[in-house]
């Protein structure tokens, strides 16, 4: 795509005004107040919460004064946090006012979604029939059995239980059988998610439960599709820019050809920039921010599994050494917990908790100077205040590999 200005008027942006900027707008070069929790987690372009723990950290290392209770508070009782299916098709916590942006703004998963089942033999019309009756039922939070037996009710169907696979065997799943054709109640139930017909209610015991959002949201409002994916890209660039129409097609996981149609609409909104000889873009508005982007060394915070800020762009040489990049971003989708040091990847770490007691351990990729490790024991202290937990241990294994 051309964009005015593009090659030869671009100015030039070093990869450290970069890291500077992204650090900025994801509140890690300065932590927010506790106050901010929501704002935060809509600047940062989401929590992605796969692992709730991990978001609740996530928010903690962008925070000052945040305890995890805050987060669940938030999420459960004040309402303000959503957990919901968006980018990646993956969850996170977003600002509740905000759901229509992350959710219908990555529509084209969904479609790539429909589009898959279609090609297996599953009607969409029969999907979105079940897809029609979850909406009616869930006007409050209900757990996968509920959904499976009111659902059941609902259409005239009973309730089937066929074998299905999980983790390397197979397993029984609900499932019910409709105009002829039987499928999972976990696998509509995860479209409906994608699709924003349903998004995660408070957890029921170790169960988790599902709900309508315009009956679970307090600050509900809904946003057509072209609406929200404009307002997704902008949100996308200020987080994570400069970036490329591949990378924020890798962010969301839409098509190639759906991420640009969005990306031309702003063309005229966007500046190109080079970033030591690669081409990208920024908002214009915030060119001028990017350009006077400083770091204030040493920067260091602890990102615990999946942070959003590794997850912004699809090459990752700006982060992390290609020798060390299988050790941060793991087979099967994992991504490692990393001491972040000036906006690059200069640790692995690990934690454990045992009653009161919070021990981490970290392992440096390099040379990590004794300032840098005297803030990283100060980031695992306030992590334990985070916790409610008592004095931690903090330990600098020695880099796998090397001599003791």
């Amino acid at each position: 795509m051309k964009v005015k200005g593009s090659t030869d008027e671009a100015p030039s942006i070093s990869r450290d005004q970069v890291a500077a900027f992204r650090l900025h707008r994801h509140h890690l070069a300065s932590r927010a107040p506790a106050s901010a929790l929501v704002q935060v987690a809509g600047d940062m372009g989401g929590a992605q919460a796969q692992v709730l723990s991990a978001a609740q950290m996530s928010l903690w290392t962008r925070t000052r004064g945040l305890r995890a209770k805050d987060v669940e508070k938030a999420l459960w009782h004040d309402r303000t946090l959503a957990k919901v299916w968006c980018m990646r098709g993956t969850v996170y916590l977003v600002p509740s006012k905000d759901f229509a942006v992350f959710v219908r703004g990555v529509a084209g998963r969904a479609d790539r979604d429909a589009r898959w089942m279609a090609k297996r033999g599953r009607s969409i019309d029969v999907i979105e029939r079940i897809v029609k009756a979850m909406e009616q039922i869930l006007d409050r939070p209900l757990t996968r059995k509920e959904v499976s037996e009111r659902l059941g009710d609902s259409l005239g169907t009973k309730k089937r239980v066929r074998l299905g696979h999980g983790w390397g065997h197979q397993a029984e799943v609900d499932a019910i059988e409709v105009d002829g054709q039987t499928m999972s109640v976990g696998g509509i139930l995860g479209y409906a998610c994608i699709r924003g017909a349903v998004l995660a209610g408070p957890p029921r015991g170790n169960e988790g439960t599902f709900v309508r959002p315009d009956a679970w949201l307090r600050e509900w409002r809904d946003l057509a599709v072209p609406d929200a994916e404009d307002e997704l890209l902008r949100r996308y660039l200020q987080a994570h820019g400069p970036a490329t129409v591949t990378d924020f097609a890798w962010w969301t996981y839409v098509t190639g050809a759906r991420a640009r149609a969005i990306w031309e609409r702003h063309k005229q909104d966007l500046a190109a920039v080079n970033v030591d000889g690669s081409m990208a873009w920024v908002l214009r508005e915030d060119l001028p921010t990017l350009e006077r982007a400083k770091i204030k060394r040493p920067n260091v915070r602890l990102l615990p599994f999946f942070d959003s800020f590794l997850l912004g762009q699809k090459v990752k040489e700006h982060l992390v050494e290609a020798k060390h990049y299988r050790r941060v971003y793991r087979p099967q989708g994992w991504l490692s917990p990393v001491v972040l040091v000036d906006g690059r990847v200069g640790g692995i770490w690990k934690y454990e908790r045992k009653g009161d007691r919070l021990s981490v351990q970290v392992e440096p990729l390099g040379l990590l100077p004794l300032e840098v490790r005297d803030l990283i024991v100060a980031e695992v202290q306030d992590l334990a205040r985070f916790f409610g937990a008592g004095p931690p241990a903090v330990d600098f294994a020695a880099k796998r590999g090397s001599r003791p």
